[in-house]
């Protein structure tokens, strides 16, 4: 018995596998890709800071170079034509990312705030409240460097002292009244 062969579907299939060669274009592209990427992208990398923008650079100079790549006639010249492409593609971006600036009557920035944001108050209050510290008792000073700068809550500092919590409770807050009326400190209220 001899099964019946549609003579249409197998025409089909040889007309699919042929559109299929031919849908593959520029098979030389693909080569030509795979042998100049890493030379390519060390010239990409070579315009830009960041690897990551050096592969989109080349990503996108490679994609123009691909749409004009029948039009290219001496494909020996083709990594001039990709690396100004590259440029191009570059300096496109440097415009892109242009800010222009206005000339205005105010400064936008707020003044600041009578020392709040100036680092070197902010460091000064820093050094003075580390030395106030430092006059502490042994036991209270600890207790307060727990507390505070090493932001352990009063179980945790009681656990690390090998003490009671209300013994924690209590010498952090007599600590805390004599930073309060500590003279050096009185210039940072």
């Amino acid at each position: 018995m001899t099964t019946p062969v549609c003579t249409s579907a197998s025409d089909a299939a040889v007309s699919a596998r042929q559109t299929r060669a031919h849908t593959r274009p520029y098979p030389s592209f693909a080569s030509y890709v795979r042998a100049r990427q890493p030379v390519l992208l060390r010239t990409a990398r070579s315009l830009t800071a960041n690897p990551s923008d050096a592969e989109d650079l080349l990503q996108t100079a490679l994609a123009k170079t691909y749409v004009a790549w029948e039009r290219i006639e001496d494909h020996r010249a083709i990594d001039g034509y990709v690396r100004r492409a590259l440029l191009n593609t570059r300096t496109s971006q440097w415009r892109k990312r242009r800010v222009d600036e206005f000339v205005c009557d105010e400064m936008p920035e707020p003044e600041p705030a009578g020392g709040e944001d100036d680092p070197a108050e902010r460091q000064a209050l820093h050094d003075a409240m580390w030395r106030a510290i430092t006059r502490l008792p042994a036991r209270q000073r600890a207790m307060v460097v727990l507390r505070y700068y090493e932001d352990l809550s009063e179980v945790q500092t009681a656990e690390v002292l090998g003490v009671s919590v209300g013994t924690v409770k209590s010498a952090v807050s007599r600590a805390l009244g004599k930073l309060r009326e500590d003279p050096e400190l009185d210039l940072a209220r």
